[in-house]
């Protein structure tokens, strides 16, 4: 049986992804594992695995498409399989017409309207047509994703029942249109045949409807995209540019206002004294290059400091998170650290899964790697979510102490300032000793400050007895 390839979920508040490029083509044979595709979702590129092996029967969506998460783009099967084969195959409804004493259609839940994997077979009777279209499942799922109306297509089945065949074939006689360039036709009472589209292969897109829309109007009427764009120029100061938010952006954005406004947040500074730590850093670098050929860094150190502290039982609400509707406190008996890496267009937190099981070493290797990844773009999904903890360093640009926001849905985020050379008293004697400042923000609805101050106590003893970290 054909299987789906469907657009991912990359992330809670991904909606739609551009597919980039298709790795593989119609027919090629696929392994489990096997890069697929490779798409762009709001912060990064991300390839598409293969997660069954077979034959790559048939690609719906194409290179340049950008589509809704969840909408099928593909399908991996048996070789010599027909996915027209496959969805006739499936079992098949009918769809009574209404009666006088249930005249109007039943309404699904919103939670199903969004979902396109639920057959919802009581919102399939076209408007303005009587009784209702006889259908398989597959007929009514093709037929959504194209955008079509089932009372368009003459069925060839018993009783005029409509087969996924019927459809394919209806689609294949019509121009290529994206659903809304479609819907925005037949309402207009376009005819697709004569638009000519701008989209990927000719297909014809929202823009193309548009522009033949205002073409349509007397000119007084149309004030272009490019008119308005001309007259906001010209209305702005001089020196002064608009420019479009990137997708990276607007998620940046989205989050942090999210988190801002949602979680009353206070952050904690302490001061550390890294002269220890500094002194086993340089202990450790030739050893750990020798065995994994990476250079050991003050983060991936302060990260392993952080595990430890995290996994002791009394800090366990600095590694939870809150759950439905903030109602339930989710307890993690594992550490999925999150790193923050600052690029170009934006902020990408990729995550080292199950931190606690690794050593130095281990842990080195494993940051190293998502890190490279995220500034090559080619994260995976499952290395973009499940953090539990998150860590910030800005200390490499001089910056002494910030406020970092707290990267939902984790509890806490460490933000990690430079190391200044300042004097300090010790043993009743002024010395030089290089402090490194600390910034621990807390979600105050799962954790008190006296929590949050006891652990960063711990956190500072470790950080300044470092040789901890190898027992």
């Amino acid at each position: 049986m054909a299987v789906e390839i469907i657009m991912p979920k990359l992330g809670v508040d991904m909606q739609e992804g551009e597919i980039i490029e298709w790795k593989k083509q119609e027919g090629d044979t696929v392994k489990e594992g096997d890069i697929l595709l490779e798409i762009m979702s709001d912060k990064t590129n991300m390839e598409i695995e293969a997660e069954d092996a077979g034959v790559l029967l048939k690609i719906v969506r194409h290179d340049g498409d950008t589509v809704p998460v969840t909408e099928v783009i593909g399908y991996i099967g048996a070789e010599g399989e027909s996915v027209d084969t496959v969805a006739s195959s499936e079992k098949t409804t009918e769809i009574p017409a209404p009666n006088s004493a249930d005249a109007a259609p039943k309404v699904a839940p919103k939670e199903d309207v969004d979902r396109p994997d639920l057959e919802l077979a009581a919102t399939s009777v076209p408007q303005g047509e009587e009784g209702s279209v006889r259908a398989t499942p597959a007929a009514r799922k093709i037929a959504k994703e194209m955008g079509l109306s089932l009372g368009q297509i003459a069925g060839s089945g018993p009783k005029g029942r409509v087969h996924a065949a019927d459809v394919e074939n209806f689609k294949n006689a019509q121009p290529k249109a994206s659903p809304l360039a479609r819907k925005m036709a037949e309402d207009a009472g376009l005819d697709l045949a004569q638009v000519t589209g701008s989209g990927f292969k000719g297909k014809v897109m929202k823009e193309d409807i548009l522009a033949l829309i205002n073409a349509s109007k007397p000119a007084q009427q149309v004030e272009t995209k490019s008119a308005k764009e001309e007259k906001a120029k010209v209305d702005l100061p001089e020196g002064v540019e608009v420019i479009k938010m990137s997708a990276m952006r607007k998620a940046i954005s989205k989050g942090m206002t999210n988190s801002y406004l949602t979680a009353p947040s206070f952050t904690l500074n302490y001061d550390v004294d890294m002269t220890e730590m500094i002194a086993f850093r340089k202990k450790l670098i030739d050893p750990i290059m020798n065995k994994t050929g990476l250079k050991v860094s003050f983060t991936d150190l302060i990260g392993m400091a952080v595990v430890k502290t995290l996994m002791k039982p009394e800090h366990k609400f600095l590694n939870a998170s809150l759950i439905n509707d903030a109602q339930e406190i989710e307890l993690h008996e594992f550490v999925n650290i999150g790193i923050a890496v600052g690029l170009d267009g934006g902020l990408i937190v990729p995550v080292v899964h199950n931190a606690d099981k690794m050593s130095l070493s281990d842990f080195v290797v494993a940051s190293k790697d998502v890190i490279k990844k995220t500034q090559e773009g080619k994260l995976k999904s499952k290395e973009m979510s499940g953090s539990t903890f998150s860590i910030t360093n800005l200390g490499m640009f001089g910056t002494k102490t910030f406020n970092p926001i707290i990267n939902q849905p984790n509890s806490a985020i460490l933000g990690v300032g430079a190391t200044i050379p300042t004097p300090t008293v010790v043993d009743g004697e002024i010395v030089a000793r290089p402090i490194m400042a600390l910034c621990l923000t807390i979600d105050h609805r799962i954790v008190d400050g006296m929590n949050g101050a006891k652990f960063m106590v711990d956190l500072k003893n470790l950080m300044e007895n470092p040789f901890e970290l190898l027992i």
